[in-house]
């Protein structure tokens, strides 16, 4: 009986035992050959497949040019207003990526990006290079260091840094991104992105049927040709002086913003150019309200008010029709149209001199000056001045102004309001280079804001001040300059003066016009100060615009005193001597 059940027991067959020897076998044979494929991949060829990445990040930064850096002059030196700046990447060689879900996840974490786009990145072994976050951080930089993951690397890329921060930063603009790339937005970064961003390059190549680049062929590289650098007429020290003024100026009225220009009549040249409120470039994300970027100088326009009394004044002395000692007699108002025009809170002068009509500021007096013009040759020097039309300053967004009024002939009432700066919208750009006529001897200028190109290859290329046209005589600019030095003296730009300079200039207290209705906004007024100094050879004009005071109305208290000031500190920073006793 035992020895029936001992025959009956079931055994494997030798057959049967070489079968799972030999799967045992390839299972070994499989893990060998893969562990010394990781092994040739991690270990031997560690040194082969990085220098590969390296070369395609080579090839990379051939292929992407350095953008061009924005300087302000600084004396006889520079300033930098925009740079590059060498942050650090993070940058993954899928090849050589371990467990990619794994690291994924940990790199995810790290760098606070997507998990899933992470895993895609990593997901083709072929792959020699993929970006993972621009920008690092410290934090970031030391986090990925700690965990010395294969197949992750740091490689430093440049990106854009405005050491000034805030300063002109309404000139300059940022460079942020578009959601594909970065690209200058707003400012000179903008006007100039093509010339500043440079030409990336090209690279042709033969690739094989996995899209790899088949090594033995011709390689086509156009290395990329960087950005030009340029060099700005603004001035750092006037800059930030006239930066300090505006924002004292508007912080100590209450005002809702203001704006500072500093012109060089000779020349067209931009010295400073402020905006108050502003914002920083390097946290241009930060900002809210989007339409702070705008550059109120050259993008807002207003009504102006009596400080555009002197441009009518230069018209009808140039055409011959009045002298500054000419009389007319004022009698508080004239009427047109079914509407009555008064003088500035309803006074009445009687017999005035043009000059005395710029000293107390006469809305009668000047709508005088515009009936004996005429109004088609009235439209033409207000054209001839600059106003309608840009200015061609290379900063975006400008604004032509709008002189609409000015075309239809027969509506004299129209031409009267817009003698005293009323009915027509000038911008700040505009209105100072009216003044720097003047100043200049009766010739417009090209406001100029570049002052030198420097190209890649060091050559540099200077910019030459640029004549519009002759507005007026020369003759009549003098005239008008003395008859703007007595409004100083004698008028309501008292508090404008540099004691020891002779200073000339004019206020303008404007009403603001109601959006998308007729009439003005109730008790808000906008205050502006244009002039120039010193009047019998002007070297500077400034424009200072107050918009909403709330502690004062008139512009003499506002605009002026912060004319004075910026005035001042032009005239001893250039140590010019004075010429008046004090």
């Amino acid at each position: 009986m035992l020895r029936k059940h001992l025959n009956n027991r079931d055994f494997h067959s030798p057959i049967e035992h070489w079968r799972i020897y030999i799967l045992v076998f390839f299972i070994i044979l499989a893990a060998a050959v893969i562990f010394i494929r990781l092994y040739s991949l991690q270990v031997v060829a560690h040194n082969k497949y990085l220098s590969l990445a390296q070369n395609q990040h080579e090839i990379f930064q051939e292929l992407v040019p350095e953008r061009g850096e924005i300087f302000l002059k600084d004396g006889k030196s520079t300033y930098p207003l925009a740079v590059n700046q060498d942050l650090q990447m993070a940058y993954a060689v899928p090849r050589e990526v371990e467990e990619p879900e794994k690291i994924a996840l940990m790199i995810a974490s790290i760098l606070d990006i997507d998990e899933g786009l992470l895993k895609e990145k990593f997901s083709d072994e072929n792959d020699l290079f993929e970006i993972i976050k621009h920008k690092l951080t410290d934090e970031e930089i030391s986090k990925v260091k700690e965990l010395d993951l294969p197949g992750i690397y740091m490689m430093p890329e440049k990106f854009r840094y405005y050491p000034a921060g805030g300063l002109a930063a309404h000139i300059v603009g940022f460079v942020g991104s578009d959601g594909e790339k970065y690209t200058g937005r707003y400012g000179i970064e903008s006007y100039w992105e093509e010339e500043l961003h440079g030409k990336a390059g090209s690279l042709n190549q033969e690739r094989d049927t996995g899209g790899r680049w088949i090594s033995i062929t011709d390689r086509d590289l156009q290395p990329a040709q960087d950005g030009i650098d340029l060099v700005l007429t603004i001035s750092y020290p006037i800059q930030y002086e006239v930066e300090k003024i505006l924002r004292e100026t508007v912080e100590k009225h209450g005002a809702d913003d203001g704006t500072i220009i500093v012109m060089e009549p000779a020349t067209g040249k931009i010295l400073a150019l402020a905006n108050y409120p502003s914002f920083n470039p390097n946290n241009y994300s930060d900002v809210e309200d989007m339409s702070v970027f705008l550059n109120p100088a050259v993008s807002f326009t207003y009504e102006c008010g009596s400080v555009f009394k002197p441009v009518t004044m230069a018209a009808g002395i140039d055409d011959g029709k009045i002298e500054p000692d000419s009389t007319y007699v004022d009698t508080g108002s004239v009427h047109e149209a079914g509407y009555t025009i008064t003088n500035s809170e309803g006074k009445t002068y009687g017999q005035q001199t043009m000059t005395k009509v710029l000293e107390e500021s006469i809305n009668t007096g000047v709508i005088h000056v515009e009936k004996l013009i005429g109004n088609r040759k009235f439209a033409d020097y207000v054209k001839r001045f600059g106003f309608g039309n840009r200015s061609g300053i290379e900063l975006p967004a400008e604004s032509a102004g709008n002189t609409k009024n000015l075309k239809e002939l027969r509506k004299d009432i129209q031409f009267f309001t817009a003698a005293f700066g009323q009915g027509v919208a000038v911008t700040p750009i505009q209105l100072i280079n009216s003044y720097a006529v003047i100043a200049n001897g009766g010739k417009l200028m090209k406001p100029q804001i570049i002052d030198k190109i420097i190209h890649p290859d060091g050559t540099e290329e200077e910019i030459r001040p640029q004549e519009i046209r002759r507005v007026i005589s020369e003759e009549a600019a003098r005239k008008v300059r003395e008859m703007l030095r007595s409004v100083v003296v004698n008028g309501h730009g008292k508090r404008a003066d540099v004691p020891g300079y002779l200073v000339g200039g004019k206020t303008g207290t404007a009403q603001v016009a109601k959006v998308n209705e007729k009439g003005y906004e109730e008790g808000v007024t906008i205050g502006s100060f244009a002039g120039f100094a010193p009047t019998d050879d002007p070297q500077f004009a400034i424009l200072v615009k107050i918009y909403n005071p709330k502690d004062v109305q008139w512009a003499e208290s506002t605009a002026a005193p912060a004319f004075s000031k910026v005035m001042k500190f032009l005239l001893e920073y250039y140590k010019i001597k004075p010429t008046e006793e004090y």
